[in-house]
């Protein structure tokens, strides 16, 4: 396996006088996370396997704006989102991927009010979408038959009502999915969600990773999955306490690249 990997940007694809089918935003953690850069590369793979023209900002990418927001600073986030909004729209973006939900909440929902509308995809959605058009197939490999919970992060399930397209995904490893005692519209957050990511714990008697990770070991799996790049950092330190060495914490990218042995 090549560990060389094109990826395209859209000022190369502008000079050819060309435009991709979709725009891969890969986000502050899987542009500079080393364990969230592990997940670009997998999705890129896929990408490349399923065919798709896809370019990435590169260098003209910064960050949506979201931890600003969610941390109260909305003058902030507002200069962040119109810089973004004038880099994409001047390239004619029409359609976003992106493997952040939080990326995905901010680009989907937050931006068209200042000038950026866009048809905006969590990657589990665009993965989905290539399976369902046989672009893209999916074999079991090494997780055909292994219990396999998912973690539905907030900003994807509970603030935007997709649920079924990572599930259906992992469904496709051959594996068995379980399901913990908070998942879909009653998931519980991995501590992480409205910038908490970047501050120290306020006092309690439990960390929400903790308490989260519990819930996953409860039911017994083999590999959590994960859709957000937090929530796998979240997942991971929660393991790491817990049950180090015995449970792996995987994208669901993650899962389809290494089944395809890409």
């Amino acid at each position: 396996m090549s560990d060389v990997l094109k990826v395209p940007t859209m000022a190369e694809f502008m000079a050819l006088g060309k435009q991709p089918e979709v725009l891969f935003w890969v986000g502050c953690a899987g542009s500079f996370d080393d364990r969230a850069k592990k997940i670009t590369k997998a999705f890129v793979r896929l990408l490349h396997k399923a065919k798709v023209e896809f370019a990435v900002l590169g260098t003209e990418e910064s960050c949506t704006g979201d931890p600003a927001k969610r941390s109260g600073n909305e003058f902030l986030f507002q200069m962040q989102a119109v810089t973004n909004i004038e880099v994409l729209n001047a390239y004619e973006v029409k359609k976003i991927v992106t493997a952040c939900p939080h990326c995905f909440n901010t680009l989907k929902n937050e931006y068209p009010s200042l000038g950026g509308d866009y048809q905006v995809m969590h990657h589990t959605q665009f993965l989905k979408s290539l399976l369902d058009e046989g672009r893209l197939s999916i074999e079991g490999g090494q997780f055909k038959g292994k219990r396999i919970t998912f973690h539905d992060p907030c900003y994807l399930g509970r603030a935007n009502d997709v649920y079924e397209a990572p599930r259906d995904l992992i469904k496709k490893l051959d594996a068995e999915l379980v399901e913990m005692k908070n998942c879909r519209k009653k998931g519980l957050c991995c501590g992480a969600g409205g910038a908490q990511m970047f501050k120290d714990a306020e006092q309690g008697n439990k960390e929400i990773n903790i308490e989260r990770t519990e819930q996953a070991l409860e039911v017994k799996p083999d590999i959590i999955a994960a859709g957000c790049p937090f929530c796998n950092t979240m997942m991971t330190d929660g393991v790491k306490n817990k049950a180090e060495g015995q449970i792996d914490v995987m994208d669901v990218a993650e899962l389809i690249a290494n089944a395809n042995d890409l």
